[in-house]
This record gives C-alpha cells, sequence and structure tokens, in this order.
C-alpha cells in the first residue's frame, strides 16, 4: 500500500510539472559606464599655460569644488580658463586687493554649473544672462557670431580662443582675458582705450630727373655755384672801381 501511495504521487508531481509552463530567465541589463574620472589639477598643470589660474583655484580651494561638480553630479561643469598672459597683462582693477572671499568668488565666476559643448553657446547666445558657481548677481553673457564664441561680463569682453577638453561632463576652454564680475568691481566700468591713430607713410622726396646722361645734374650744380664767366665779370667791375676811388682821390689832392 505504501508502494502504491508513493507511485500516485510520483505520478501527479510528473503531471504537474509537465503541465507547468518552463521559467524563463531574462538577463539583467548591464550597468552604463561610469564617465572617466577628470582630474582637473592634473589637467590645467600640462594643458596649457594656466599656472596662475591654478594657483588661485588652489589657494582658495575652488579647485575641490569644480571637482566635485565635475565627477559627482550629472550637470557637469564648463570652466574658463584665462592663460597666463592674461594675469600679467591685467593693470586695472587689480586682483591684490581682493579679500579672499571675493578671491573665490572670482575664481567660481569662471565655472558655469552644466556642462556645455562648443555648439551649445550658439543656443546660448543672446538668451540672456547665464548663471555661474559663483551664483546670485555673477552671471555671464555669450554670443556665437559665425562659429565665435564670445563672453560678456561687464568689465570683460573676450572670446573663447581654444577648446582645451571637451567631453561630458567636462567642457575647459581657453579665454584669452580674466573674467571680471561687476558684483566685485561695480559698474563704474572705464570706457576702452582708443585705439591709436594710424602713423602716415610719408614717402621720401624723389631726386630730380636726370636727363642726357646727367646733364641736368650738372645743370642744378652751375645754378648752386657761381660760374668761372661770372666770376671773371665780377673782378673787372671790381678793378673799376678801384680806379674810380682813386682818380677821385688825386683829383682831390690836386
Amino acid at each position: 500500500m505504501c508502494f502504491t501511495t508513493l507511485l500516485f504521487a510520483y505520478a501527479q508531481a510528473a503531471t504537474l510539472a509537465a503541465e507547468s509552463p518552463p521559467i524563463i530567465l531574462t538577463p539583467t541589463p548591464a550597468p552604463a559606464p561610469a564617465p572617466d574620472y577628470v582630474n582637473l589639477t592634473e589637467l590645467l598643470s600640462v594643458a596649457g599655460p594656466f599656472s596662475t589660474f591654478l594657483k588661485y583655484l588652489e589657494s582658495t580651494k575652488v579647485i575641490e569644488t569644480l571637482q566635485n561638480q565635475a565627477n559627482n553630479t550629472e550637470e557637469g561643469i564648463t570652466l574658463f580658463v584665462p592663460k597666463d598672459k592674461a594675469f600679467t597683462s591685467l593693470k586695472k582693477p587689480s586682483l591684490s586687493n581682493l579679500t579672499a572671499d571675493q578671491l573665490k568668488q572670482l575664481c567660481l565666476f569662471h565655472a558655469l554649473p552644466h556642462y556645455y559643448s562648443l555648439s551649445d553657446f550658439k543656443n546660448l547666445s543672446g538668451a540672456g544672462p547665464v548663471n555661474t558657481l559663483a551664483g546670485g548677481q555673477y552671471t555671464l553673457n555669450f554670443t556665437d557670431t559665425s562659429g565665435t564664441v564670445r563672453i560678456g561680463s561687464g568689465w570683460t569682453n573676450t572670446k573663447v580662443s581654444s577648446s582645451v577638453h571637451s567631453t561630458d561632463p567636462v567642457a575647459i576652454y581657453q579665454v584669452d582675458w580674466v573674467l571680471l564680475p561687476e558684483a566685485i568691481f561695480g559698474t563704474d566700468i572705464p570706457p576702452p582705450a582708443p585705439a591709436p591713430a594710424p602713423v602716415p607713410d610719408i614717402a621720401p622726396v624723389a631726386d630730380a630727373p636726370e636727363a642726357d646722361g646727367g646733364k641736368g645734374k650738372g645743370k642744378a650744380a652751375s645754378s648752386s655755384s657761381p660760374s668761372s664767366s661770372d666770376r671773371i665779370i665780377g673782378w673787372s667791375v671790381w678793378r673799376c672801381v678801384m680806379m674810380v676811388v682813386v682818380s677821385v682821390g688825386f683829383a682831390v689832392v690836386l
């Protein structure tokens, strides 16, 4: 009887297994690869003459804020980096009188809290002020004319001269001038220096043309110095004058 019960249970299990649909396991999709980590300090150290700007980023610890924005946010970052020459040519206003907080805001003013490729600036052109990582009144204006991107900050109107790095989520562009915000330096912006007047080209006076194998030159020379005939005539007149004087003298004596 036990054997019959076991046989019946086995038959029931086999029947249920045959009637149940097969279980299909769907593979779990692989996660998207994380973007490559970009070391901003290393990149700015080797990519160009940016040592002055990098020094300011490190002294204010803004480099840490930029690094976090670049690699730990979905928005990414766009950074505008002035060349060393931009700082050496900056006479007025000077950065030496800025407080630590102002210098920090100045560095953050050079970064946008979003990744923008060069083609994206066409959409920003004329769209109004764009917020920077400095926040508040620290905004920039962009224009794109035939592919040339210019940045305006009130005190500064410079162009994007080259792309240092542009791979989502990090874009770094070289600019010719330091971006100076009105929120720090005020709105009393001096007018641009007038362009120097062009120096007229003064053509040298041409020599008189020589004709007949240099005869013209001989005539010019003869007009500037007395000829031998003129000297003879002058000497004859002088002798006549002397004879008249002597004759008058004798007449008086007599």
